[in-house]
């Protein structure tokens, strides 16, 4: 979706909304210059093999929401997602209250137009991310993941429904209603696992590479965020 390309720049595109603060903050995580793209299989290859274990999870593990890429614009990451991805812009209030807008959700083929009606997803779950890695993860870097607003494939504003619906399944299990974007959904999910060096278990890169046989041509980009950034 058009609005998602705001995603990439997430300090400059939010500079430019109402009421919001210009400067990023000192603590922004930094990427790397330069970025990696392959087909969706090189892709699926790219991600390291293990087995997962959801031992000693906890999603308070993960801290969210902060106060996102611009911590004095009054909106924490889950309303910056929603207001980035807004197709038509709501009006802000303080304390960052939201009226109006209207809203797109690609998962289930939705329109919205209340921002109280919206989930925003983590494309990789929180517990998909714990069993896949994460648990080996400072709590700064697990900070990071759950607020990512550096890429438009990490966080996505979708109908509640459609997310609870999902919960932590991983594409063996749950995959959105609408057909016509499982290439997209798994080409972020895909390029979230490489940008945070996760792994995937037998099932799930199964599950990958059938979905990707219908995907002729997907590409995938990410950007790794090295393990000394998020510390």
């Amino acid at each position: 979706m058009k609005n998602l390309l705001l995603r990439g720049l997430p300090a400059l595109a939010l500079a430019s909304l109402p009421l919001l603060a210009t400067a990023a903050p000192a603590s922004a995580v930094s990427l790397p210059a330069r970025s990696e793209t392959m087909s969706l299989f090189e892709g699926i290859d790219h991600i390291p093999a293990a087995a997962e274990s959801r031992e000693g999870y906890a999603r308070t593990a993960f801290k969210h929401w902060n106060a996102g890429a611009i911590p004095d614009d009054g909106c924490n990451t889950r309303a910056e997602v929603i207001l980035q991805e807004a197709v038509e812009y709501p009006e802000i209030a303080p304390g960052c209250k939201l009226t109006g807008g209207r809203w797109f959700s690609p998962y289930d083929d939705t329109w919205v137009t209340a921002a109280s009606a919206l989930d925003v997803d983590h494309l990789v779950p929180l517990a998909e991310s714990w069993d896949s890695g994460a648990s080996a993860w400072t709590a700064k870097r697990r900070e990071a993941y759950a607020n990512d607003l550096a890429t438009p494939t990490s966080l996505i504003a979708v109908t509640a429904k459609s997310n609870r619906a999902k919960a932590d399944k991983d594409p063996a299990e749950w995959l959105p209603p609408t057909a016509t974007y499982h290439c997209t959904y798994v080409t972020g999910w895909v390029e979230t696992k490489l940008r945070w060096s996760l792994t995937a278990d037998d099932r799930e890169r199964e599950a990958l590479l059938g979905l990707a046989e219908d995907c002729p041509g997907a590409t995938v980009t990410y950007e790794t965020v090295p393990f000394d950034t998020a510390k």
